[in-house]
């Protein structure tokens, strides 16, 4: 069985060179991100994934978690897993101090998941929903509330959730109907049915901490009615611990294509009008404390299109450096070689490689932008606002084409279950779509994202992305997706929306190719890594940049012909 290897060079010269790590440690606040500390994470964190979750990952697919009338239950060497990672730690990385957590930048705690999801993608969405949770809190929650339970959420003692989704109401939201009813003593009876909440019942941690929107009474139609209630497992005693059960039932989970080790529940909701919530930030404010939750959850499913573009890269090379097959054609040696021996095999490998690492560029960068707009930098915010749709859109994307290409690599044995590259793909699938389709990142990259600051935020963007870019194909690719901008910029709205998609997918590889171009002008140090990296960003700026090129008829088509016809004829 292949051994996993945290990407622990990449992750770290992707720190240095597009977070620019040194630039937040030299803040106040995130003085304590020294050079030995990232490294004593980073390498720590690695040490811990491939001993502990990563052994996990295939019986995560296989047994993963199991309903019982009373409650999700985990396989026994999780709850075990998980406990390890409380204790060591790994939950604290970029909470505040003043919550119980380590202070250190997003962008560190961001590689922390790298690692964790890349080693057991399914087990780390535990935590990472549990950081939504904490971000709300953070921003949202009374004093009181950030005393009784961010210290218990940031150690991951405890873990969050984020239910919004209802059976009559995925993406529109207004269409919700759980409701909250005043109870006299300032605490709220939730009652109400969610669906597909990840994580929203298992036996890991002492409490769940949800956070749940519903309707208060009398409360406006659609999303401005709307307010977000803190709804914890189990009610808290006087002195803090968990107590009394709330109310809150798990009736099923989803059989899912894949990420089997991550419970997706059906959660009801006072079923015995005995659930209790208090409210979280002000009476019909819950849309705005849900974008907090949201906006970090998209960056970090990007970053599980990262994840398991690394996983399923890493299988696929281990085959590709054992599988023996026929010889190298025009070779003198009729003997059979390994199959990385041969071009088409080096091709599916190298795309990988660079997608990968063109994602992770992206991501951090993006989280990057978190760290510098928590610090007061009012371009960095806008900057955060223009890249996270492109962070969650094209990083899922390049998840999903990583793990296709990962199961075409190993041939016949990648779509028989035993060798463990068609999990990547199937744990892949879902990402693209939860957290807000990629269709709405597109879509709010166009209707939102262009117009920010009066076009003044995405201009930026594209100066920054002119002022280093070098390559031919990507000066060209930046020059496009600038007059592409301009020309969707006074477009009516079908246009716009129809040209959205490959709209957001140039305007990602050009940022891709940015960063990726400035991490080949510093590729020097291990030779091994940097002759990779050099190849890497070569096949990333001479192949993918020009395909992106390709999209422009699609970006600059008018939606006339989606609609030529009746909606019937489809079924034709």
């Amino acid at each position: 069985m292949m051994s996993f290897t945290a990407a622990v060079a990449d992750q770290r010269f992707v720190l240095e060179h597009v977070v620019k790590i040194d630039e937040l440690a030299n803040t106040d606040r995130f003085a304590a991100a020294s050079a030995d500390v990232v490294d004593a994470v980073l390498d720590g964190v690695a040490d811990f994934a491939a001993g502990e979750w990563a052994p996990l990952n295939r019986e995560g697919d296989t047994v993963g978690a199991k309903w019982t009338p009373d409650g999700v239950h985990m396989p026994a060497t999780f709850i075990k897993a998980y406990k390890d990672y409380v204790e060591g730690g790994w939950g604290t990385i970029g909470v505040p101090e003043a919550f119980g957590g380590q202070g250190l930048p997003f962008a560190i705690q961001t590689a922390v998941l790298d690692t964790l999801g890349s080693a057991n993608m399914g087990f780390a969405l535990c935590p990472t929903l549990t950081v939504g949770a904490i971000e709300a809190l953070i921003h949202h929650g009374t004093p009181e509330q950030q005393a009784q339970y961010l210290p218990h959420l940031a150690t991951g003692a405890w873990t969050g959730t984020m239910n919004l989704t209802e059976p009559q109401a995925g993406s529109d939201v207004g269409a919700l109907r759980a409701t909250a009813k005043p109870l006299g003593d300032g605490t709220w009876s939730i009652k109400g049915t969610k669906i597909y909440i990840s994580f929203g019942d298992h036996d890991m941690a002492d409490n769940i901490v949800h956070l749940v929107l519903a309707r208060t009474p009398d409360a406006p139609a659609g999303t401005r009615g709307i307010s977000l209630f803190l709804v914890p497992k189990y009610r808290l005693n006087a002195d803090g611990t968990p107590g009394d059960f709330n109310d809150v039932r798990v009736v099923s989970i989803e059989h899912k294509m894949g990420l089997h080790a991550s419970p997706t529940c059906v959660l009801s909701f006072g079923d015995h009008d005995a659930c209790i919530g208090e409210l979280i930030g002000p009476e019909h404010g819950g849309m705005r404390a849900m974008f907090t939750m949201m906006n970090n959850a998209r960056l970090n499913v990007g970053l599980q299109g990262v994840q398991v573009a690394e996983g399923a890269t890493q299988k696929a090379v281990a085959y590709a450096l054992e599988r023996v097959q026929s010889a190298r054609a025009g070779s003198p040696d009729k003997n059979p070689v390994r199959i990385v021996e041969h071009p088409d095999v080096r091709r599916m490998l190298l795309r990988m490689k660079a997608q990968t690492q063109a994602a992770r560029a992206l991501v951090y960068y993006a989280a990057g932008q978190v760290d510098r707009a928590g610090l007061g930098d009012a371009a960095a915010k806008n900057r955060l606002e223009v890249v996270t749709p492109l962070a969650k859109a094209h990083g899922t994307d390049i998840g999903n084409e990583v793990a296709s290409l990962g199961v075409q690599v190993h041939g016949g044995m990648g779509y028989v279950e035993e060798t463990g590259a068609a999990q990547y793909f199937r744990d892949a699938r879902i990402t693209p779509i939860y957290e807000g389709t990629n269709g709405i990142q597109a879509a709010d990259l166009v209707g939102r994202k262009l117009g920010l600051e009066n076009g003044a935020a995405f201009a930026a963007l594209v100066a920054d992305m002119r002022a280093e870019a070098q390559h031919p194909q990507l000066v060209a690719l930046i020059d496009a997706v600038d007059a592409i901008a301009h020309r969707l910029a006074t477009a009516d709205a079908d246009d716009k929306l129809a040209a959205s998609y490959p709209f957001l997918t140039m305007t990602s590889v050009a940022t891709c190719g940015w960063l990726l171009e400035r991490e080949g002008r510093h590729a020097t140090g291990d030779e091994t890594f940097a002759q990779m990296k050099r190849a890497s960003v070569a096949f990333y700026l001479d192949q993918i940049v020009p395909e992106a090129l390709g999209l422009k008829a699609a970006a600059t088509a008018k939606a006339d012909v989606l609609y030529a016809v009746p909606a019937e004829a489809f079924a034709a």
